[in-house]
């Protein structure tokens, strides 16, 4: 009874995306143990932050399985409550939030911190399934356009107050990308390029902060500011290119370990990978991306419903924007917009909400997955 019990309970997962996430939370332990063991390590002997994203890990781990064994009809009946409540913690950030960095996006109690903006990309997944859903037969209308787009401006638009350009290119994203997959009419396509670069030029002159403008300006010309703007950029593209085949090794990277390469644990950690582990490493990272993008194709493939399909395409595009605009940014290639790289980057919020967005797409797939065999 216990055995039958215990195949009950693991059965309906698919494990070769539970296999991917696993893997790049490995990636993620070296990585982060390895910048701990450079010069901080005398401030912080405990190795905090590596102990930090290893409990991360374990929560999120297991409320992966937890939110995975509910029904996705669950979550598709409290769709406006978690959209509401992202929304009320976006607020409460802009009134009570910590200050790091020039960004006001953090929710800090105790030793305790929280960023807002990952919640809301968990939100914002489930109202456009949500939408998308229901307007099935209608993406060729007007007020498909219409209700999606109010949908985002809040989120977009509160995200970007703290400022968190980032994180407010990942939810236009997520929409633009979802709006490409339903098929709208080709005017409205024109119109939302038309009204995105207005959009542009507008937040440019009154909108954008210095430092954001300067970021886009570096990324045009990274040697116009080498010691300033184009820092980050230039010792970035050094760690990157220095990795060789093989790599330095863990805990000998030059740029990671004497500390030339800035924010290690976050928005350039893939450049310490590539640095110590090389271009086999590298690989072997892309490899369990595209096993994760790849999984989340076929489930989405499966989906017999249209919430629950646009649930996983939802997912699969906040997973691929974030990791194409990190990898972008560590290769130069893209401005720097302080992205942290999926369950890769420290940030203890970060990881447990993309567990969590991992559970929901098992949701998804053990209750409206077509059977297979």
């Amino acid at each position: 009874m216990i055995n039958k019990l215990k195949i009950r309970l693991l059965t309906g997962y698919d494990w070769w995306l539970i296999a991917a996430v696993i893997l790049l939370t490995f990636f993620s332990l070296a990585a982060i143990y390895s910048v701990s063991l450079a010069g901080s390590v005398r401030v912080n002997p405990a190795f905090y932050d590596f102990k930090k994203q290893l409990l991360a890990a374990g929560i999120g781990l297991v409320l992966m399985f937890l939110v995975g064994r509910l029904n996705y009809s669950f979550y598709r009946a409290t769709t406006r409550l978690w959209y509401f409540l992202g929304l009320g913690l976006l607020l409460a950030v802009l009134f009570f939030g910590a200050d790091i960095r020039g960004t006001r996006g953090w929710l800090v109690f105790n030793n305790f911190s929280f960023q807002p903006v990952e919640l809301i990309k968990i939100s914002l997944v489930l109202a456009m399934a949500s939408v998308f859903g229901r307007l099935a037969r209608g993406f060729k209308t007007l007020n498909f356009i219409i209700a999606s787009v109010m949908i985002l401006a809040l989120p977009v638009g509160l995200v970007m107050l703290q400022p968190d350009f980032g994180g407010a290119a990942v939810l236009i994203l997520l929409w633009f990308s979802l709006v490409l997959i339903a098929g709208p009419r080709h005017s409205f396509l024109i119109t939302l390029a038309v009204t995105g670069l207005l959009t542009f030029i507008l937040g440019w002159f009154f909108f954008f902060l210095p430092y954001q403008r300067e970021r886009l300006l570096t990324f045009i010309q990274p040697g116009r500011d080498p010691l300033g703007g184009g820092y980050n950029v230039l010792q970035s593209i050094i760690a990157v290119g220095s990795g060789g085949v093989l790599g330095r090794g863990l805990g000998f990277g030059s740029q990671s370990q004497l500390q030339f390469l800035p924010e290690t644990k976050s928005d350039f950690i893939f450049a310490v990978l590539a640095e110590e582990l090389g271009f086999v490493g590298v690989i072997l990272l892309l490899a369990c991306f595209t096993l994760l993008f790849y999984r989340l194709l076929i489930l989405a493939k499966l989906a017999r419903d249209d919430f629950s399909l646009f649930l996983i395409l939802g997912a699969l595009c906040v997973f691929f924007w974030q990791f194409f605009i990190n990898v972008g940014m560590n290769l130069g290639l893209l401005p720097v917009a302080g992205l942290a790289l999926p369950f890769i980057s420290s940030g203890g919020s970060a990881v447990v909400i993309n567990f969590l967005l991992i559970g929901l797409v098992q949701s998804a797939a053990r209750g409206q997955i077509r059977p297979t065999g």
